[in-house]
């Protein structure tokens, strides 16, 4: 049985906004001068660890797959390669199914946050640039990951961490809900058949939502 809802925590990229492909196009080029083993092996870490830094996964390949140094000129250098190539298509991408309306029915109800593993002016630079900002009572990205973010948001609430909610497309989004011990709903096929509500995209979050307030006057 689940607590009522009193704030809503979003990942961005897979939640708010249909950029997971835009990002791993980015990855692809940024790592095809290595080879394309090296290009596939970044894919798949890549894929198996959304909401993850593109720092760290740069750091795994130059030193899990490449067997060199990852000097912070370097990771620096490739983030900042890596955040130009995602930087206009990013402000044009769609809004995932069913976002618009979840932000427009809880803005003002509920406080609605942003935790993502993108860097953080970065992240807030795109959500302002969309219009998305005014929504949110703050917007975190990395560093620190996302569980510490997550966990510093329930603090800044004040508020229980059972009466959180982490909204996440993502395995990262679920381990720190997990570890922060907030409510966790799932987005996407990643996520798909787990024991916690899901929906393949925000369509259905607002019926979860006033379904749980309803059981909780009954």
């Amino acid at each position: 049985m689940y607590c009522p809802v009193e704030c809503i925590v979003f990942d961005c990229d897979g939640v708010l906004l249909q950029s997971v492909d835009v990002k791993t196009r980015a990855f692809a080029r940024l790592a095809q001068p290595f080879g394309d083993e090296a290009r596939d092996m970044l894919l798949y870490f890549h894929a198996r660890n959304g909401g993850v830094s593109r720092y760290e996964k740069f750091r795994w390949l130059l030193e899990e797959v490449l067997h060199c140094e990852a000097k912070p000129a370097v990771l620096n250098e490739l983030g900042q390669r890596f955040g130009a190539l995602v930087a206009e298509e990013i402000l044009h991408c769609p809004l995932v199914e069913g976002a618009e309306a979840v932000l427009q029915r809880w803005h003002n109800v509920l406080p609605l946050y942003v935790c993502s593993g993108t860097p953080q002016e970065e992240l807030r630079g795109i959500l302002q640039a969309r219009g998305l900002a005014p929504y949110f009572k703050a917007v975190y990205g990395t560093p620190p990951n996302k569980a510490s973010l997550l966990r510093r948001i329930v603090a800044e609430s004040a508020l229980p961490p059972e009466a959180v909610l982490m909204v996440g497309d993502a395995s990262t989004d679920r381990y720190a809900a997990q570890s922060v011990g907030t409510q966790f709903y799932g987005v996407g096929q990643e996520l798909a058949g787990g024991d916690y509500p899901w929906s393949a995209d925000l369509c259905a979050l607002n019926a979860w939502l006033e379904q749980m307030s309803i059981e909780e006057m009954l």
